[in-house]
């Protein structure tokens, strides 16, 4: 069966992408992030994973504000990069992992889950980006993707224990599905910051520093917080962070901190990762 080797927690913010493409990597602004993923990538590379699975949010390019599934899979067989405003990025389009998207599909609505189900769609930064964190700049991606889509844009959003009943579902999928693939989780999102109203601009260093730290063995504690504590403690966009619950409850109860990574500000946003191994 289908093994999972990692789980890596890691921020999507669209102008990592736009220093990428730039080729601002090594300016003083951006090298301490990019520096930070080094280990991660090399992790990445020495795991040679088969599939990965992206759990993201869209941020209005396939999806908008009058259709917002709650959840939703892709089980595409390309997910091509969408045009974000200045055209569709110089980046590979991503090959699907259909057959194990639609097992995965299954096992939601067998679990009682109601994912909208997609077949072709466009992926934007929230996938594409920690893709080129963890994997470069290739012509051909190294791996097959699943994505999920979780609607962290306009509530009602789920709750932490809906996406961690998700990771579950997702665990067993990957464990009862036939063959040998290697298969890495990536949760993406956040960390804390606020784009708009009061607070914009708001990041919260000691709630990043504390969640980076405590995601591994402390799980239960964000795991039972409200959507409302999350957006107090992370802004409203770090809410996006319930996205890696999704990963670390596909885990092992205990896991090994491989790396972790710390930068702030990423333009408005505090950023940044971890790797994860089942101990």
């Amino acid at each position: 069966m289908a093994k999972i080797i990692g789980g890596v927690g890691t921020s999507h913010v669209p102008s990592i992408g736009a220093a990428l493409d730039k080729g601002l990597a090594d300016t003083p602004d951006w090298k301490p992030f990019f520096d930070g993923y080094i280990p991660g990538k090399q992790w990445m590379a020495d795991m040679k994973p088969d599939v990965a699975v992206v759990i993201f949010n869209d941020h209005g390019n396939s999806f908008f504000l009058d259709r917002v599934p709650t959840f939703a899979v892709g089980v595409a067989e390309t997910y091509r990069p969408v045009d974000e405003g200045w055209g569709p990025r110089n980046v590979p389009d991503f090959k699907g992992a259909q057959d194990m998207s639609w097992h995965f599909v299954d096992q939601l609505v067998e679990r009682h889950f109601d994912p909208l189900v997609c077949r072709e769609i466009d992926v934007d930064h929230g996938l594409q980006v920690p893709m080129e964190l963890f994997f470069g700049h290739p012509d051909a991606w190294p791996v097959k993707v699943l994505p999920i889509w979780v609607n962290t844009i306009q509530f009602p959003i789920p709750t932490p224990q809906r996406c961690w009943d998700m990771g579950k579902v997702l665990r067993d999928a990957i464990e009862s599905f036939p063959g040998d693939d290697r298969v890495v989780i990536m949760g993406t999102g956040g960390l804390s910051h606020q784009l708009q109203g009061s607070r914009a601009g708001f990041i919260n260093r000691a709630a990043d520093e504390a969640w980076l730290n405590g995601i591994a063995d402390n799980y239960e504690h964000y795991r039972d917080m409200t959507r409302e504590d999350y957006v107090e403690e992370f802004g409203s966009e770090g809410a996006e962070l319930i996205m890696w619950l999704v990963m670390r409850a596909a885990m092992n109860d205990k896991v090994t901190l491989k790396h972790r990574h710390y930068h702030a500000p990423a333009s408005m946003t505090g950023a940044g990762m971890v790797v994860l191994e089942n101990a």
